[in-house]
């Protein structure tokens, strides 16, 4: 496990705040900027890392060589990385939850709206008008898009040359 001794004030200030006590306590749009912020923290770190280590091969004559003088990059961007994942897993928990508000909301609307309508109720024509129509056009299959396809062709074709005599 990396330590956050090599971060500076700035950067273990962010690293804390990904604490699970402290994610508890913010809400979808605070997780989303919070994760844009450590993000960008970590593609920084990665990014600095990989540049300084590619400029540190052609020095040391080998990637193995030049790996212990990365280290310091190495532990900052493991540390970003740590963090972005427990900010995303407490986002993904918290939009799912959202996600399901919205969905019995959603299926609670149909239900008022579906109660109002039918041959015994007195609805409104703006009311009926206004809900759009949920039945698909049904689509005659064979089997295939492409036999299907080809079929309408050979009729098209049938019907030309009776046409054309």
């Amino acid at each position: 496990m990396t330590t956050t001794t090599s971060l500076t004030a700035p950067q273990a200030d962010l690293v804390r705040e990904t604490e699970p006590a402290r994610l508890a306590e913010l809400t979808e749009d605070e997780l989303i900027e919070l994760h844009q912020r450590v993000r960008r923290a970590r593609n920084k770190h990665v990014g600095l890392y990989r540049r300084q280590a590619s400029a540190r091969v052609p020095a040391k004559g080998a990637r193995g060589a030049a790996r212990p003088a990365n280290r310091l990059n190495a532990d900052r961007a493991e540390v970003f990385e740590l963090a972005l994942a427990r900010v995303s897993a407490r986002l993904g928990v918290v939009a799912r939850a959202a996600a399901a508000e919205l969905k019995v909301e959603r299926l609670a609307a149909a239900r008022e709206v579906k109660a109002g309508t039918g041959p015994g109720s007195v609805a409104s024509s703006s009311a009926a008008a206004s809900v759009p129509s949920a039945k698909r056009r049904a689509t005659k299959t064979t089997g295939g898009l492409k036999r299907d396809a080809s079929s309408q062709s050979q009729g098209a074709r049938r019907q030309a040359r009776k046409d054309s005599r």
